[in-house]
């Protein structure tokens, strides 16, 4: 599930061991967490079945060759990779360049825009205040905004969760027009909410599951509503700093750390593609904003699934999930596929997955910097599931595009 604007498709510590050399472009390196189970060039011991495996040399290998597969199929320029479980070592690589231009390489180092992945950043500030008493899950958006079509029968919960039935803003062609005829124009949420509350409400509250930016918009308003904070501020000081995340930011205009790699996408308005590094992504504030690298992202994906920063019942609601589409469950701001908890992001010239499986442990970070789809599909979903095909084979990360909502509007 991701921050689109044509297409709503549905973004630990180290082990000590051998290192195995990276293949190829990029740099990176896979370690065993003892050096005498697998060395250099040794054939990897097959896993039991639903067991995580040792991530040896022979496995670093095969991952290489199918993340490879995937780069050069889908087109993308670039992309890092890190996957580790504890006691199974871990796997990171980095694959093609930073930037198109140059030939710079992409490297572990960087800072990427994380799209709908700042969803899982919103939510988590919504359910602190959760915690705290502030709100509760079931009262009605308006509560704390006026003006909201359906508002005072939608809550807190269905936003979060994507059944509220309010129009996705970001699929109104004449938001689209407007962003890429301006890709750094800024936009203020209420300009954003009004795109979408000009269209009916599509289903009443809680009928179904429809992936909608206008949900977290809304959760963004009431969170400075209650706060008495801006939103970049409030998740600052109450999510990444206490979680330990030094590199994840969220920007109010066009700034992006350095370094960082260049993005590209073809959600232009001539629809070819453009490097969208400095675009602005004001247009998806609460919904898909902010930056973060690949370090960052590692601790996250276990806070994220763990609940580290909530009381366990706010977690447990959380992580009741609903059928989204095939596969996969969505709760309030996370969903499960196949097992791996998390979320990716995606905007234009970037995309993200953050997940973890919990019954191995295990964490999965892709970061790239392309939103163009290879038939269709998401390039996250694609290198998410080539990988999990190979290390959790009974839970490949198969995330489905979503239809109707993702139909693009007319230019």
């Amino acid at each position: 599930m991701t921050t689109r604007l044509r297409r709503a498709a549905v973004a630990g510590a180290a082990a000590v061991g051998l290192l195995a050399a990276p293949l190829g472009t990029g740099t990176g390196h896979a370690q065993d967490t003892d050096p005498r189970t697998a060395p250099t060039g040794a054939v990897s011991t097959p896993a039991r079945q639903g067991e995580f495996p040792q991530l040896t040399p022979a496995v670093a290998r095969q991952l290489d060759r199918a993340v490879r597969k995937v780069l050069a199929e889908a087109k993308v320029p670039g992309v890092m990779v890190a996957l580790s479980a504890p006691g199974k070592g871990e796997y990171i690589r980095t694959f093609g360049v930073a930037d198109t231009s140059t030939g710079q390489p992409m490297t572990t180092n960087l800072y990427m825009r994380i799209g709908s992945e700042t969803k899982t950043f919103t939510v988590t500030a919504l359910l602190e205040l959760v915690d705290q008493g502030k709100v509760g899950l079931d009262d009605p958006i308006g509560q704390y905004v006026d003006g909201v079509p359906n508002g005072d029968e939608i809550t807190l919960r269905e936003l979060a969760g994507m059944r509220s039935g309010l129009y996705n803003y970001s699929e109104d062609p004449d938001f689209f027009k407007a962003l890429t005829s301006n890709p750094r124009k800024p936009f203020t949420p209420q300009e954003l909410l009004a795109y979408s509350f000009k269209h009916p409400v599509m289903f009443a509250p809680n009928a179904k599951f429809y992936y909608s930016n206008t949900n977290l918009i809304l959760l963004g308003l009431v969170i400075e509503k209650v706060s008495g904070m801006k939103l970049d501020d409030y998740i600052d000081k109450y999510v990444t700093t206490p979680a330990g995340l030094p590199h994840t930011v969220f920007p109010v205009g066009a700034e992006f750390p350095t370094p960082h790699a260049q993005g590209y996408t073809e959600q232009t308005a001539d629809g070819q593609i453009q490097n969208a590094t400095n675009w602005n992504p004001s247009w998806a504030w609460a919904a898909g904003a902010m930056v973060s690298d690949l370090a960052d992202l590692r601790k996250w994906a276990r806070i994220l699934a763990t609940g580290t920063l909530l009381e366990p019942g706010t977690q447990a609601e959380r992580l009741k999930v609903v059928d989204a589409l095939p596969g996969t469950g969505y709760g309030l701001g996370i969903f499960n596929v196949q097992g791996w908890i998390g979320h990716n992001g995606s905007l234009p010239g970037y995309e993200s997955l953050t997940v973890f499986l919990p019954e191995a442990q295990a964490t999965l970070v892709v970061l790239l910097n392309t939103d163009v789809t290879a038939e269709g599909e998401e390039p996250s979903t694609l290198f998410g599931r080539a990988i999990t095909e190979i290390v959790t084979p009974e839970h490949v990360f198969d995330l489905p595009a979503q239809g109707g909502a993702g139909t693009p509007p007319p230019r």
